[in-house]
């Protein structure tokens, strides 16, 4: 029998997989009480691909996973930074879930099934209360899609939270960012610009009522990775990614990749009714650029368009095309952005809606 041994290296030598913090609570009791007893329910339940596939979790210096035949290792690693990625103050519920579903959303855009996670945490002091609501929020979405904590690290330090999740994918059935063809539809799932409409109220840069911000802030707080679409796309997208940084940012990666430009239909970009309810020219920067999304964007041939509404029917998941993939014209890829007039945006509109977040901005 193979099995597959992860080892990640830290910079002081291969501590890995291993948990130690100094702290009031003790690094042993803090691990047990808000990570390990709810990670070995998990696997112990064995639901799915990853009870039987984690033969060894939290607890050694390495988790082991068994290799399975017929697939491949899909391998994902977030950072998310106080200050940078999330508020000061954030919910830390929901600053668990979003920690680990930014990671799953990875996944799905290559349609791969989640098989577990590490952790690797910062913490400025041991604060029981607040890891006790962090770790119920991560193990809701842990336990929602079947990805069990199988080790990771804890220091002292400024607010980092730091997660590689791991997935199986069938032998070449890996949806990659470098497939897509000209004349290939462009479609995204969901709806765009919520999370960037939240981030506008919260920032005080527009007016939103308590009722209308309570209705779409979780698409910021506690945004949905699309696993099941993910995998349903195997063998119909020719490429994808999830829309972490901005639509328009983010298809430019799959126009590298594939060498190729693109036509999108500013009209035709999926919008929350809240969202509609804005100026034409923030509807526009939200849903194009906002980011926060974790929607797929993903091509497909136009043979696959009978398809495609089937499977949004079966997940009551909206399915949009939102354009075409064009032959490119120079050495770079570009982006032709059509109004919702049938008019060509000039130069100076589309380089505004091309924009998207930039760490270290």
């Amino acid at each position: 029998m193979k099995f597959l041994i992860l080892v990640l290296s830290r910079g002081e030598g291969p501590r890995v997989l291993k948990w130690g913090m100094s702290s009031q609570l003790g690094e042993f009791e803090l691990i047990a009480r808000y990570f390990k007893m709810e990670s070995d329910a998990m696997l112990a339940q064995g639901k799915s691909d990853a009870g039987s596939r984690v033969l060894l979790g939290i607890g050694d210096d390495c988790a082991i996973l068994k290799e399975a035949v017929g697939e491949e290792l899909a391998i994902t690693s977030d950072m998310l930074v106080e200050g940078r990625h999330f508020f000061k103050n954030v919910d830390p519920r929901s600053l668990g879930y979003k920690a680990l579903a930014v990671n799953l959303s990875d996944l799905a855009a290559m349609g791969a099934k989640p098989l577990g996670f590490t952790l690797a945490l910062a913490l400025p002091h041991a604060d029981g209360h607040w890891l006790e609501a962090f770790s119920q929020g991560l193990f809701e979405i842990a336990n929602k899609y079947t990805c069990p904590l199988i080790g990771g690290d804890t220091t002292a330090g400024p607010l980092t939270i730091s997660i590689t999740a791991f997935g199986s994918i069938p032998k070449e059935k890996a949806i990659r960012r470098s497939g897509a063809k000209v004349q290939d539809d462009i479609w995204v799932s969901g709806t765009l610009g919520d999370a960037r409409l939240t981030l506008a109220a919260l920032r005080h840069e527009l007016t939103i009522s308590a009722p209308d911000l309570q209705s779409i802030q979780m698409r910021m707080h506690q945004p949905e990775p699309r696993i099941t679409l993910g995998q349903s796309l195997q063998g119909v997208a020719s490429a994808a990614l999830d829309i972490s940084d901005g639509l328009l940012g983010d298809l430019m990666h799959i126009l590298e990749q594939s060498h190729v430009d693109a036509e999108i239909l500013l009209g035709k970009l999926p919008k929350s009714g809240l969202l509609l309810q804005q100026s034409e020219a923030i509807q526009n920067q939200f849903a194009a650029c906002g980011g926060d999304d974790y929607e797929l964007c993903f091509t497909a041939k136009q043979e696959q368009r009978d398809r495609l509404n089937q499977i949004s029917q079966e997940l009551s998941l909206p399915l949009t095309r939102i354009g075409t993939i064009k032959a490119m014209r120079n050495s770079k890829p570009s982006i032709d952005l059509i109004d919702s007039t049938g008019q060509l945006l000039d130069k100076d509109a589309t380089a505004s809606l091309l924009r998207s977040f930039d760490h270290f901005a």
